[in-house]
């Protein structure tokens, strides 16, 4: 079973995924917005939002997650939503959310 393979998402697309994700805010002016990182639950949630949009493989999501969980945190998250009949994997490589 492979978890990576290509990116096939535009840089369009990856700032608007990018974008779309909303994180606790802990501190922000005109210089600097502090966020807090997700927690398991979050993430998870976060990775159905971008599936729900468009089915993508693990480097996608980590391209677009970068800076915010490690790529051993996204494979956890994947591995726990297919555990849980969330998502599937395709034989493409690209996960995809189950029912929606």
């Amino acid at each position: 079973m492979s978890f990576g393979g290509n990116i096939n998402l535009t840089d369009e697309e990856i700032r608007y995924f990018i974008n779309k994700i909303r994180l606790r805010k802990l501190y922000e002016d005109d210089d600097v917005v502090l966020m807090t990182a997700p927690n398991e639950d979050e993430l998870r949630t976060i990775i159905l939002d971008l599936l729900r949009e468009k089915p993508m493989n693990l480097r996608e999501i980590h391209t677009i997650l970068s800076g915010l969980a490690s790529e051993d945190k996204i494979r956890k998250a994947l591995i726990t939503l297919a555990e849980e009949g969330l998502v599937t994997l395709n034989d493409d490589g690209r996960y995809t959310v189950l029912g929606y």
